[in-house]
């Protein structure tokens, strides 16, 4: 790799003969994990980032390692760790992506500008917006030659109202994006914590023997089960917490000031508690979810901006 793609931390990971996982460490706020799946027809693409830095690290690794053109992409949902380095793609790569995603991707105000809320306040650097050219709503499945992609919904909001999850099965591999993450706090606002919850049995069905969260190391073996039980348990923990709040009365961040996270109070990035809790809240209809109000009440637990390595 270029070292001027140099980027500390990230790594791209041969699981199988033809797929690969771009894993960046430690999987913070706007610090994805993407791939790439080679077949004889070209290479598909699984992700951007959210920097050109990282986009353009992860592209010369690609190239310097796999070598097969680039001749599609698919992003898993449109949140910008995940999506803004598209215009680094070439030109004529057909990007994919769910057609929620897409909806949002298009008037998605942080592209122009993050606000403070992260510390230090991420800067893109020299990407545009660039919103997939095929759209679809279910399922749709791409022919690489010698190999499936099989992209697929979930059929109701989870991570986010259009994720998608990219299925190799020749290979056994499972690229979730956010559906799930591991070792750290899992982000649910922009989607539903009941969707979240119910998308753990659906990701289970497909038989993946390893798995690519949108954050964190690779799943594979007896870590599979963990990591969904580790989900579960702390989506319930949000629904609990959400319905003693409401019944109570209280905002969410004032439940979030007082809740006890147990054992994931060590997680990383665990004031995501208090988004979780605003998007729980409306699940059950108790207001809608404003993102800058459900960030700022982030910050002001924190007590401070939220962390970023971008």
């Amino acid at each position: 790799m270029n070292a001027d793609h140099d980027v500390s931390g990230a790594e791209l990971v041969r699981l199988t003969d033809r797929v690969w996982a771009w894993i960046q460490a430690d999987g913070t706020w706007w610090v994805n994990n993407a791939g790439a799946v080679a077949g004889e027809r070209g290479l598909c693409i699984v992700d951007t980032c959210a920097t050109a830095t990282r986009t353009r690290a992860f592209l010369a690794a690609v190239g310097d390692n796999v070598g097969t053109p680039i001749r599609w992409a698919f992003n898993t949902h449109a949140h910008g760790d995940h999506t803004y380095g598209n215009s680094l793609l070439p030109a004529d790569t057909m990007l994919i992506g769910q057609r929620a995603m897409c909806d949002y991707l298009r008037t998605d105000p942080v592209i122009d500008g993050c606000p403070p809320l992260w510390e230090p306040v991420p800067n893109w650097g020299e990407v545009t917006r660039r919103v997939p050219e095929v759209e679809f709503t279910d399922d749709l499945t791409l022919d690489a030659g010698n190999l499936r992609v099989e992209l697929r919904h979930p059929g109701y909001p989870a991570h986010t109202t259009g994720d998608g999850v990219a299925w190799i099965p020749d290979e056994g591999v499972l690229f979730t994006g956010d559906l799930l993450f591991n070792g750290l706090t899992p982000l649910v606002f922009m989607g539903s914590v009941d969707g979240a919850l119910r998308s753990l049995e659906w990701l289970t069905g497909f038989g993946a023997t390893q798995i690519v969260p949108g954050h964190g190391p690779v799943i594979s073996g007896p870590d599979l089960d963990r990591v969904l039980a580790d989900h579960e348990e702390y989506y319930r923990l949000i629904q609990a917490l959400a319905a003693e709040g409401i019944q109570n009365g209280k905002e969410p961040l004032e439940v979030a000031v007082a809740a006890d996270l147990g054992r994931f109070s060590g997680w990383a990035d665990n004031e995501r508690l208090v988004p979780n809790l605003h998007r729980a809240y409306a699940d059950r209809g108790a207001g809608e979810v404003d993102v800058v109000t459900a960030l700022a009440d982030a910050v002001t637990w924190r007590g401070r901006p939220m962390r970023t390595v971008v």
